[in-house]
């Protein structure tokens, strides 16, 4: 499918889910930063920034995959 085929509302809806996930995943990291910084254990900036690149990447490949129909999560099974 073509982003022609999708209707505007099926790609406003892909978008929120999108930016749900990469805010669900920085919420993880910040919160496992927080944990590190309560056991007095410092994140390295490099480990940070490693982080952030991927949940980028994680959420090009999401765009990606919307614009061009492709499905996030290969089917397994059948």
């Amino acid at each position: 499918m073509a982003l022609a085929a999708f209707p505007l509302s099926a790609i406003l809806l892909g978008l929120i889910n999108i930016v749900i996930v990469v805010a669900i995943l920085l919420l993880v990291g910040a919160v496992i930063q927080w944990i590190l910084g309560i056991i007095e254990f410092a994140v390295p900036i490099i480990v940070v920034k490693l982080y952030c690149a991927i949940v980028a990447l994680i959420a090009l490949y999401m765009v990606v995959g919307l614009l061009f129909g492709l499905p996030v999560v290969p089917h397994v099974i059948g």
